[in-house]
């Protein structure tokens, strides 16, 4: 057999095992989330941006353009996000996640913006509503913010962008982006005391696995469309 011939064999079983250790560790940090287990949650959540980060490597193909390597970059600040507020002080771990989390988003929107002609910023009204949540959350969350209340502020709208700009993407980006405006909208509300659900950390973190998972399906689909010769 040519080399030619095992390529594709090879870079398939590698698409099949990066899936399978997403799956794994994916099951296993929600089922740690359900069943309270903090150490097996804790360090299964530092492995979720790397396991989906190797699946859209593998699942992309060379010259990777600056679609796929800025997403992988969000992917990377999102795997601060979940790690580096475990090593900061306790004080300043909040803050620590939503600077990693507001660069990931600012990554994720420049990924996102050579799409904007078909976003919904061409559709004013359909973005209302991502921009009234964004505000409903800071008007509630402010009583309890204090000093936090700008940051709060400039992470809603940096978010929003995100969510609109990923619309340009199409129906998995659109969705995508909305659930990850929903998940990080539970966490301020938990933080601020507003609202806390039951099994508060699995709504968090299903909600965002989804989210990351719908915007790198997105991704590599608008990957591979971008590589289809145009006639």
């Amino acid at each position: 057999m040519t080399g030619r011939g095992r390529r594709p064999r090879t870079e398939a079983g590698h698409r099949r095992r990066t899936l399978l250790i997403l799956v794994v560790v994916w099951a296993a940090h929600l089922a740690a989330q359900l069943g309270d287990v903090a150490v097996l949650a804790g360090f299964t959540q530092t492995l979720a941006m790397p396991a989906l980060a190797a699946v859209l490597w593998t699942s992309t193909s060379s010259p990777r353009g600056p679609l796929v390597r800025l997403a992988l970059g969000a992917l990377g600040l999102s795997w601060l996000g979940d790690s580096a507020p475990r090593l900061a002080p306790e004080s300043l771990s909040f803050l620590v996640m939503v600077a990693f989390f507001l660069g990931a988003q600012v990554v994720y929107a420049l990924a996102f913006w050579p799409y904007r002609h078909r976003c919904l910023l061409t559709r004013p009204v359909l973005a209302t509503p991502y921009l009234l949540a964004a505000a409903a959350i800071v008007l509630v969350c402010a009583p309890s913010a204090g000093v936090l209340l700008p940051a709060i502020a400039v992470y809603s709208a940096a978010i929003v962008m995100m969510a609109v700009l990923a619309s340009g993407l199409g129906r998995l980006g659109t969705v995508g982006g909305a659930v990850f405006v929903v998940s990080d909208s539970l966490i301020a509300l938990d933080v601020f005391g507003v609202l806390t659900l039951p099994a508060q950390g699995f709504w968090v973190m299903i909600t965002y696995l989804l989210a990351q998972l719908l915007l790198m399906l997105a991704v590599r689909g608008a990957a591979a469309e971008d590589r289809i010769p145009r006639g």
